[in-house]
């Protein structure tokens, strides 16, 4: 007759398609290491309270220790035929240590161990995804303070449009990392939770110790509903939501790091490590790494919408479909990490080309709105100055002429305002360092945003419990 755990209720053997079907061993045997910890905390706590006997506990947390030991040194293989890893790691305890394996499971639902193994599992994860954008982040930080006067046109529209510098631009990146960071610490405090006790949905009539048993796992909080405690996967749904912002920001600075190493730009060039070249070109040097990142994008942005979708219809308590949380956040997880580690060492060894950005930001009006400025503090009303200056820039572009090469006489044949000092208005590391505010880009003020990046950063670090 059948091995499974719940074969007593069934006459026949499930059907081989169907138990591939329903199995979830090949996907969910990343989570052996948290389901061992939990079931010695659950051992240790079923003990204490005089569930099982000490002796007991002690044989079943000594059958988990050497199963991981065993699953780790690659001695003991996944059984293929499992329904799971739950299964898997008692069939295997049982095996070992005979029939006092099966008091493991007293007080317990698989309904409760598993909400607790994604828990624990994706907890672990959470410091790894904030580690790497941690390291992003210093990266960054690294790159920019060297460039906090290499002067580069800013945009909007994809338009030039006001000079900035690389040290600025590469900032405004390390503050979308640093909410990404902060949303992790976010989920993670959501996600210190524990199930279990909740069992398959109503709790149980054993004298349980809930908070004993979440303490033992570093939990901060127990489930207060068991409906809700075996049924709730807003946990998994917000951090693949927060690794979908992630790949978002990813992509686009992988957008511009692709727009700046093409021959129209070429304000960077990317190391030889972290390009491809093309099967029938032999000038080219393609950013595949930034490519591949833009395009993965949308795959995590599906598996979000995978688990949206799979959780939008389910009446409590727990329902099979969310079995399929697994493979969406894995696979949103390992991509980001994939991207993470891909994309930090290619921002450390690219080249950023000072001339280059220089002549973009002198070749597209960006300071028309300081000679608009300029025109200002000298009492005319914006609106004013600022049709001015239009006009000043028609002039320019059907003379081939730039704000910087005008005569004052050619100023002043659009208003007698002008005067010699306009030029070192205009000049643009004098627009730059004018926009000394706080959050511009003057070398001072980039300055002090990155001394403020790396605090925040490790404020976040400290808070999230990681180096």
């Amino acid at each position: 007759m059948s091995d499974k755990m719940w074969a007593g209720r069934f006459s026949k053997e499930l059907n081989q398609r169907v138990n591939d079907f329903n199995s979830s061993i090949r996907f969910d045997n990343r989570l052996f290491a948290e389901d061992i910890k939990g079931s010695i905390a659950h051992a240790s706590m079923l003990s204490k309270q005089g569930i099982i006997s000490e002796s007991d506990a002690e044989s079943i947390k000594e059958g988990l220790h050497e199963i991981e030991a065993d699953i780790k040194s690659g001695e003991l293989l996944f059984d293929p035929t499992a329904e799971d890893i739950h299964m898997f790691i008692e069939a295997e305890l049982t095996k070992r240590i005979g029939y006092i394996g099966k008091r493991l499971h007293t007080a317990r639902s698989r309904n409760d161990q598993v909400a607790l193994d994604i828990r624990l599992y994706l907890l672990r994860e959470i410091n790894v995804v904030a580690e790497a954008i941690g390291d992003l982040i210093l990266t960054l930080c690294d790159v920019a303070e060297k460039h906090t006067e290499t002067i580069m046109p800013g945009y909007t529209h994809l338009q030039r449009a006001q000079p900035i510098t690389m040290a600025h631009h590469l900032s405004a990146y390390s503050q979308m990392l640093l909410r990404d960071m902060d949303r992790l610490l976010d989920v993670k405090r959501r996600t210190a939770v524990s199930p279990i006790g909740n069992c398959a949905l109503a709790g149980t009539t054993y004298p349980l110790d809930r908070v004993y048993e979440a303490e033992l796992l570093d939990l901060s909080e127990i489930t207060e509903n068991s409906l809700d405690g075996v049924s709730d996967r807003d946990f998994v749904i917000e951090f693949t939501s927060v690794l979908s912002l992630i790949m978002m920001h990813l992509s686009r600075f992988s957008e511009e790091i692709i727009l700046w190493c093409s021959y129209e730009f070429r304000f960077i060039e990317l190391d030889d490590a972290y390009a491809t070249g093309s099967s029938i070109m032999p000038q080219k040097k393609n950013p595949d790494i930034t490519e591949l990142i833009r395009g993965k994008t949308g795959r995590v942005y599906g598996d979000l919408m995978n688990l949206l979708t799979m959780m939008k219809g389910l009446p409590l308590a727990y329902n099979k479909d969310m079995q399929e949380d697994k493979e969406a956040v894995f696979d949103a997880l390992d991509t980001v990490k994939l991207c993470l580690r891909a994309f930090t060492p290619m921002i450390k060894a690219m080249k950023i080309n000072n001339e280059n950005c220089r002549a973009a930001a002198a070749g597209g009006f960006i300071n028309a709105t300081d000679c608009a400025d300029y025109l200002t503090k000298k009492g005319i009303a914006f609106r004013m100055a600022y049709k001015i200056t239009g006009e000043i820039v028609n002039y320019c572009i059907k003379n081939g002429k730039t704000l910087e090469s005008l005569t004052l006489k050619e100023y002043q044949r659009f208003d007698l305002e002008f005067d010699e000092d306009v030029f070192n208005y205009i000049n643009l590391e004098t627009c730059v360092r004018a926009r000394n505010v706080p959050g511009g880009p003057a070398p001072e003020r980039v300055a002090e945003q990155i001394t403020g990046i790396r605090v925040k950063l490790a404020k976040l670090c400290i808070a999230l419990k990681i180096q």
